[in-house]
């Protein structure tokens, strides 16, 4: 019970982190610290029994990432009013409970690289042997996720603190403009993913905000608003990005996944060769540490998920919407389902690479997501006769519907791959501890069922209280509480503009080539054995978010700098500054949560405010104070 109680739980709350920032951040070591704390409170109690708790839980986080980032496009695009319960239950769980049994062939290999540090595991098996200190470390959760709650209720619910700042100005044909959010959950995301992530997003960031932006407006002049007057400042900056900018950021996802996949190959086949052998020969006995769940489970019911997939493909995908003949329309359904199950197998393997490489937070599952997207999208354009040769776009109803098909792919894909990297981290914590692989594997198809069961009414919650990407489920809401949902909004943009041929290829291929030379310039650091490495993904994240989101997670990362530092040098990750970190994520989310209730019952955003109008710049210098003394709090605590 306790399982699935903090599988639900993390799945809520990751729920609504990556619907605001497009970003989610690894539970595992909250939820050990939490599940050690519980169990002290029975008299007999082992290690691996919080080792086996901490797995399932875990599941939760991962399995909201996979759905936040792809099924609220189906919302955006008007195919979806509502989130459908029983439609978005199965498809999370059925990629879920793929992304356990594609992992099982690749634990032998990716485990005993030596490339792949798995950072989370390792973190989490070492805060489980510290178990004595658990009391205290929950104390530090607790602590920042209630002085988060209450920040988030003064931001969000009463409105008497800004929760983000900014501003641009115009000159001539240049726009400049720069911000930041005053989160102090992206605070915590910063810290957590370290000094060298945080400044590669937010060199991003900058690179779109203040270089391709005025480059852009001095070669194309400024954007017209709906009055045909030329926008200027801010609303221009962000018109601009939202509608062009962004596609180098998804220009260099793409060659970043491809990238993570040519890296995954020779590991991926020598996992598969390392497993047929140990469950191979008459008789043969494994340890208990080495016992995965048989390849005669893994084989035959990766198969029979097919029949599910298909069902649930054949109820979501409308026929007449897609305006294809019977003979076509199966085809469909069927090729969807193939090219889910390969692609899912595929960019699992990556996942779990690239997990161990920089750890789960930073698992590229928004960029293996968006390949799977694009392909199935060009490879349907090609079925319906809109393919890149062809000079006609399809229809409005037909393009949203064929964009559909490619979305229920990528969830799939993606919930595939988020499982399988944390599936990855959590293997390598009961390696540590001496658990069995089995048992932690059916415990995270446990953790996977009971996040798919929930988390369909939290994105229907969050959705009616908010709003998601720009898209409202009434009128008159308030565009700057909504919640950006930036990874879904990009599957949506890339699935319709291949179907509409207004795909920015041009940026697209900018992006690619940028890619490309951060690739370069990580191969040479690579070469040199340099302490700063350039992930490509994480600078391709950096350009598709908005700057103020960037910003504050570049803050986050400054103050894990500075706290590690000791006399004069960088010190070893402190496990005190990741846990109030995982508190501030963890409390301001679950406060925007509870907040959504009163604001969907009331139907709008400022149900609770209580801040005079005119006031707005004694709220933005106060927001800017508080996110300044949580940053000094954060800091404190890692130094110790």
């Amino acid at each position: 019970m306790l399982s699935v109680a903090l599988a639900i739980l993390l799945a809520a709350a990751n729920a609504y982190l990556g619907l605001k920032v497009g970003m989610t951040v690894s539970a595992s070591i909250p939820a050990a610290v939490i599940a050690m704390a519980t169990l002290r409170l029975f008299r007999e109690r082992s290690i691996l029994e919080s080792n086996i708790v901490q797995t399932a839980a875990s599941a939760g986080e991962a399995l909201a990432a996979g759905v936040i980032f792809t099924l609220p496009a189906l919302v955006l695009m008007g195919y979806w009013a509502q989130f459908q319960y029983a439609e978005t239950a199965v498809i999370g769980a059925l990629g879920g409970v793929l992304g356990v049994l594609f992992a099982v062939p690749l634990r032998r290999v990716l485990l005993g690289h030596a490339e792949l540090s798995f950072p989370e595991g390792v973190a989490t098996a070492t805060v489980l042997k510290v178990g004595e200190a658990a009391a205290g470390r929950v104390q530090l959760i607790v602590s920042a996720g209630l002085a988060a709650a209450v920040l988030k209720f003064l931001q969000t619910g009463l409105q008497t603190v800004a929760g983000s700042v900014a501003g641009g100005f115009t000159a001539g044909k240049t726009v400049i403009a720069f911000g930041s959010e005053l989160s102090v959950a992206l605070l915590g995301v910063g810290y957590i993913v370290g000094p060298n992530i945080a400044f590669l997003v937010f060199a991003g960031g900058a690179f779109a905000w203040l270089v391709a932006i005025p480059a852009y407006t001095v070669w194309a002049g400024l954007p017209l608003g709906a009055d045909g007057v030329p926008l200027v400042g801010l609303e221009a900056a962000f018109q601009i990005w939202s509608t062009k900018i962004r596609y180098i950021g998804v220009g260099a996802m793409l060659v970043g996944g491809v990238w993570a996949l040519l890296a995954v190959l020779q590991p991926l086949r020598a996992g598969m060769r390392a497993t047929r052998l140990a469950h191979s020969g008459p008789g043969h006995v494994l340890p208990p540490s080495e016992r995965d769940l048989s390849l005669r489970v893994v084989i035959p019911g990766t198969l029979a998920l097919a029949v599910p997939l298909f069902l649930t493909y054949r109820l979501v995908i409308d026929a007449a919407a897609l305006q294809a003949s019977p003979g076509v329309y199966w085809a469909v359904v069927a090729g969807s389902v193939l090219f889910a199950l390969l692609a899912g197998f595929v960019f699992s393997a990556v996942a779990g690479y690239m997990s161990g490489l920089v750890g789960s937070s930073n698992n590229p599952v928004s960029g293996v997501t968006i390949a799977t997207v694009l392909s199935s999208s060009l490879l349907l354009a090609a079925v319906l006769g809109a393919g890149l040769g062809s000079t006609v776009a399809v229809d409005g109803e037909r393009a949203a519907a064929a964009a559909a098909v490619a979305v229920l792919v990528g969830a799939v894909v993606c919930c595939a791959a988020a499982i399988s990297g944390d599936t990855m981290q959590d293997l390598k914590s009961g390696r540590l501890l001496g658990a069995t692989p089995y048992k932690q594997q059916v415990m995270q198809l446990v953790g996977v069922l009971a996040a798919a069961l929930t988390l369909a009414p939290v994105l229907s919650l969050l959705y009616n209280a908010y709003g998601l990407g720009g898209s409202f489920p009434r009128p008159g809401m308030d565009p700057a509480q909504t919640l950006a949902a930036p990874q879904a909004t990009l599957m949506q943009a890339v699935a319709m503009g291949v179907f509409s041929r207004q795909l920015e290829w041009g940026m697209v291929s900018i992006g690619a080539v940028i890619a490309a030379l951060v690739i370069l310039l990580d191969w040479q650091l690579r070469r040199r054995q340099a302490a700063f490495r350039t992930p490509v993904l994480a600078v391709a994240v950096g350009i598709y978010l908005p700057v103020q989101l960037a910003a504050a997670i570049f803050v986050g990362g400054v103050t894990a700098h500075l706290a590690h530092r000791r006399h004069g040098r960088t010190a070893p990750r402190d496990q005190n500054g990741v846990l109030f970190a995982s508190g501030l994520v963890a409390g301001e989310a679950i406060a925007g949560i509870l907040l959504a209730i009163p604001f969907a019952l009331a139907q709008r955003t400022d149900a609770l405010r209580v801040l005079p109008e005119g006031l707005e710049s004694v709220s933005q210098l106060l927001g800017v104070a508080l996110f300044a003394a949580f940053a000094l709090w954060l800091f404190r605590v890692g130094r110790r």
